[in-house]
């Protein structure tokens, strides 16, 4: 480049910076109204203007007290605080007479979703309800930036429009969904920002470090947390959400930054099943709107491509199954304050600028559609199953833990659940009153229900945005089946007790547990770490427990007394983790092994180490980083490859590699780990990296091509073929063996696995090292490719080696999906606990 090029280039540079740094309120606000003088401006209270930095979540939500406090059109109030302690918002925008009477007005709304009050509903007098929800990943900042104008508009600006706005729509603002990312997010663009502002796509401005700001702080993506609602973010925002059932919801994303602007309906074909066509219809209609709002200030934008509505526990899309219309925005990211793009130079304000723009294009729409969107959620409610299954029955199993939580998220969808009125026996499976709940299909909730309990296998198109498959009954590992006739049910669960567990008996000499219990790897460890031996049954047994006997299953955990009682701290264990403890008088046993057995076998202290870092899914190893942290209460040394690179690694029992790409790692250091008899727990990608370093013995099967065979094919179609090979989340059956350690606690000989990649693993022809093995027939529900069914049919779920004095157990899934996929974790908790058992000598490895 000539010197004069890249004179001129500097320039322009920075006068872009500058220019893009400087806007004023008017670029964003409406001319056309006077706005009230008492409300300061975002930049007046912040300090800065809108777009010249990243807002931080304690700006944001310090700026809607202060609304609340001068405007009487707001009210706020906090619905949860995250795992890092910050305060979650929602916002309600009404007018003051509204404000005066918003009970009347909720418990008027909530009759819409009820078919025997809903007739009587006068829907030309009532106000509709908007949810408008900012920034779910907390990188994608335009949403919450964009809210502060959204937010002072609403409260400052003056005149008939406004009031008549105000006087006909509730507001919900959702300001900064993911409090704990944003401000992670927030903290790196503004610490990396320049004066001069940087556009170049190699500035680090624009490449957070590992694990990035989308997700929350256990690195979860909490844009799938909406159906199960795991986290406590999704718990608290979920609970609102039904308390009001808002008409419409907007959800306020970002995308790649060589895009424009993306607006629902997405691809057609992609919208599930049980979403009604007019629900498309609506949005359609919204997009029109959107169009209107976004040609006025001279935007580009698309629409009906690439985004999908097909599951359920995204927020734009729960939505659609409860009555709602869901809105995704999608808004090209400058990722920082400016960034050059194909499309030229991407400012952060303009980013800003187009979200406030789908704010007020929705508001209008709202009002405007009022009373059509008010009677789409009555009818939509109106209308009862047709579907061939009456009720869903499920419970009983062999962890009472699991179906409480079951319930749990039943309940947290605002389904009514029904204990039993007796006991029943339907295809064969054999419920109890006791411990068995039915659910009703002929409830205003049906569609909800029939979605996250449907074993789809059939689609319209094969590809998914997100997974094709989340079967509660899968998920939880609890018996279920689909009630054809009419189950009569019991009283309706209002309120759902934890199962507490019971001490049986007492005893100087030692106590059993089962491994059963989701919680048993939590009670284990406390034991452990106060000093107890435990150890653990190889081989069933029968006992003696207050005068009765009593057969103990694979997995049985053995505590010894020590010469001291214990029933105190068991009592506590039972109550706080749902496990039953029986003491034992003897060594001696009336059947199976006995006490002093060397076929119990010493369960030790596990010391897990987990590699993060560049090129580790974040939210693979924040699944397990959440699970042991604040289940089981195990702490969890996180250190990044680098780290492990050039740290001993002997202090360690366990090293747990998430999925991910470790092609920084040293296999020779992890090699040493295992030779000198440490565990490696590889999981999905990570098995191949274990498979390629020759870590151990293990095969991955070629992934397969959809080339056509030679067949010519439009360019077009590239990424409908290419798509479809892709496995994006689909429920898989197993053989297990419930003998393997890796398997205690299951007492099933068939187990349902999630799927979401395309690794294969060959068979090792060694009878014992595969505990789980897909079936010859494994698909469940959710989609597959028939060249990857073909390729995962008899194939290992899980291999289990010895590799020197260690152990290398490879998963080719992942056990703790999203954390509601409760069913398998488990299989993970069992690889830290039992894993020294496999493979080695008559009764296992040595320690």
């Amino acid at each position: 480049m000539k010197k004069t090029s890249i004179f001129y280039f500097l320039l322009l540079q920075i006068v872009a910076s500058q220019a893009f740094s400087q806007v004023a309120d008017s670029y964003y606000l409406p001319q056309n109204i006077t706005y009230d003088a008492k409300i300061p401006t975002p930049q007046k209270f912040l300090g800065y203007q809108v777009g010249e930095q990243h807002v931080t979540p304690y700006e944001t939500l310090t700026y809607m007290k202060e609304l609340a406090r001068l405007s009487d059109r707001f009210k706020v109030e906090t619905y949860a605080k995250t795992f890092e302690n910050r305060e979650l918002l929602l916002v309600t925008v009404t007018s003051p007479q509204n404000h005066a009477r918003i009970d009347q007005i909720k418990a008027e709304h909530q009759k819409l979703v009820n078919p025997s009050q809903s007739g009587s509903l006068d829907l030309q007098k009532m106000p509709i309800v908007v949810w408008m929800g900012y920034s779910v990943h907390g990188n994608e900042a335009s949403g919450t930036n964009s809210n502060l104008m959204s937010a002072y508009y609403l409260a400052a600006a003056q005149g008939a429009g406004i009031d008549s706005l105000l006087n006909e729509t509730i507001i919900l603002i959702d300001p900064t969904i993911n409090a704990d990312g944003g401000n992670r997010f927030a903290t790196w663009v503004n610490i990396n920002r320049s004066n001069n502002l940087v556009s170049d796509i190699n500035s680090r401005e624009f490449s957070e470090t590992w694990p990035g700001g989308r997700s929350n702080h256990y690195w979860f993506d909490m844009n799938r947390d909406w159906l199960y609602q795991q986290m406590p973010e999704s718990k608290g925002r979920l609970t609102k959400f039904y308390d009001w059932r808002p008409n419409i919801l907007t959800d306020h994303h970002e995308m790649g930054s060589n895009s424009s602007f993306f607006f629902q309906p997405g691809i057609p074909s992609r919208t599930h099943p049980l979403t009604p066509k007019r629900n498309i219809d609506l949005t359609i209609k919204f997009g029109k709107y959107q169009a209107a709002g976004l040609d006025k200030i001279g935007s580009a934008y698309y629409t009906q491509e690439n985004y999908d509505d097909f599951y359920y526990g995204k927020g734009s899309t729960l939505p659609d199954v409860n009555g709602s219309i869901g809105i995704l925005f999608e808004q090209a990211s400058s990722r920082g304050h400016l960034q050059e793009t194909t499309n030229g130079l991407l400012s952060f304000p303009f980013t800003v600028k187009n979200q406030f723009t789908a704010t007020l294009s929705t508001l209008r729409a709202g009002r405007e559609m009022r009373v059509e969107l008010l009677e789409h959620m009555r009818s939509f409610y109106k209308e009862t199953s047709t579907d061939a299954v009456k009720s869903y029955v499920f419970g009983g199993g062999n962890d009472v833990v699991k179906t409480w939580e079951m319930v749990n998220m039943l309940k947290r969808n605002q389904i009514d659940v029904y204990r039993l009125s007796k006991d029943e026996t339907q295809d064969g499976t054999s419920f109890s009153k006791e411990s068995s709940f039915v659910v009703p299909m002929n409830q205003p909730q049906h569609r909800l229900i029939k979605s996250m309990f449907e074993k789809r296998t059939k689609f319209e198109d094969s590809l998914f945005y997100d997974i094709s498959a989340w079967s509660l009954q899968y998920c939880m590992n609890v018996p279920t089946i689909e009630a054809k006739t009419v189950i009569s049910l019991g009283s309706k669960v209002e309120t759902n007790d934890f199962p507490k567990g019971k001490v049986y008996g007492k005893s100087p000499y030692a106590y059993f547990f089962e491994w059963n219990s989701y919680y048993a790897p939590r009670a284990a460890y406390e034991l452990l770490k106060k000093g107890y031996n435990l150890k653990v049954a190889v081989e069933p047994l029968t006992a003696i427990v207050e005068g009765k006997e009593k057969t103990f299953d694979y997995g049985t955990i053995q505590i010894f007394s020590n010469g001291t009682d214990p029933s105190a701290l068991l009592q506590t264990l039972a109550e706080r983790d749902g496990i039953d403890f029986y003491a034992t008088q003897t060594g001696l046993t009336p059947a199976g092994i006995d006490l002093g057995s060397e076929k119990f076998r010493k369960v030790r202290l596990p010391k897990v180490l987990m590699l993060g870092g560049t090129g580790v899914q974040s939210t693979d190893a924040g699944e397990i980083w959440h699970l042991l942290d604040t289940r089981i209460n195990i702490p969890l040394t996180i250190a990044d490859i680098e780290t492990a690179n050039r740290t001993s690694l002997e202090k360690y029992t366990h090293i747990v590699l998430a999925g991910g790409n470790y092609n920084n790692l040293s296999d020779e250091k992890i090699k040493r780990f295992v030779q000198g008899g440490g565990i490696l727990v590889a999981m999905t990608d990570a098995v191949e990296w274990v498979s390629t370093k020759k870590i151990a013995n293990i095969t991955i099967k070629e992934k397969p091509n959809n080339d056509g065979n030679g067949e010519k094919r439009p360019y077009t179609q590239q990424e409908r073929y290419t798509g479809a090979l892709e496995t994006a989340g689909t429920i898989f059956e197993a053989k297990i063996d419930p003998s393997h350690p890796l398997c205690f606690g299951y007492k099933q000989d068939k187990l349902a696995l999630f799927k979401d990649n395309n690794i294969f693993m060959e068979d090792t022809k060694n009878p014992y090292n595969t505990p789980l093995i897909f079936t010859a027939n494994p698909l469940l529900a959710g989609y597959v490719h028939p060249k990857n069914e073909k390729l995962i049919k008899n194939s290992p779920a899980v291999i289990a080696l010895n590799v020197g004095a260690g152990r290398v157990i490879a998963m080719s899934e992942n056990p703790n999906f999203r954390a509601f996929w409760y069913g398998t974790n488990k299989l993970f908790l069992n690889a830290l606990f039992f894993g020294n058992l496999i493979g080695g000598g008559r009764f296992g490895g040595e320690e």
